[in-house]
């Protein structure tokens, strides 16, 4: 697996444009080229619970991609090792049974010590606020503090399909828990669309 690369460690980034990315081919990817763009970064995973959210995310991306809204898909095999297979497996799976049609990276981890710059910088803007309400929030609480009695006291990315929301100028402006409904993801990206 190839880490995500920066111009510059976490620490010294001004912004999420200082940042650059490997792509499905191990391209190097600057998120400078989404300047003026509004980003929903999401880890991923194809063998998750949460990954029929590919739909409700594609569906996001088709209502708003023409006022300015980018997803950026970053496959992450940390959570119940529920993101296997290469890269290209994980694209044709997506593709295939979601048909995914916004960006998507190499994999990544998003904590850690090989944890992507990119990850590391999103979790220190917005960290963790809790699940919500709601029977999955209930069920990824207990879960979490079985192994961890403090973990949400930490920002760390959680589970697959926490999502961050970067606004047209390049501020982090909202982080979802994998458990916060679709349809509240959109009124707020779409508030930052309008």
């Amino acid at each position: 697996m190839t880490a995500i690369m920066s111009f510059c460690n976490v620490a010294g980034a001004q912004s999420i444009y200082d940042f650059k990315v490997k792509d499905m081919g191990g391209n190097d990817v600057s998120l400078s080229e989404y300047k003026g763009k509004v980003l929903l970064i999401v880890n991923t995973a194809t063998k998750c619970g949460f990954t029929p959210q590919y739909e409700e995310l594609q569906a996001l991306y088709e209502k708003y991609k023409d006022k300015g809204l980018v997803i950026l898909d970053f496959p992450c095999n940390q959570f119940g090792g529920q993101a296997p297979g290469e890269i290209a497996e994980i694209h044709d799976f997506c593709t295939s049974k979601y048909n995914t049609t916004f960006p998507q990276f190499d994999k990544v981890d998003v904590n850690g010590e090989n944890e992507s710059p990119l990850f590391a910088y999103l979790k220190s803007k917005q960290g963790f606020k809790g699940f919500g309400n709601g029977t999955q929030a209930k069920f990824m609480d207990e879960m979490m503090k079985k192994n961890d009695p403090d973990y949400a006291s930490k920002p760390d990315v959680k589970w697959n399909f926490t999502k961050f929301l970067v606004d047209s100028k390049g501020e982090v402006v909202a982080r979802f828990e994998p458990t916060v409904s679709m349809n509240f993801v959109s009124t707020v990206v779409s508030s930052k669309l309008f």
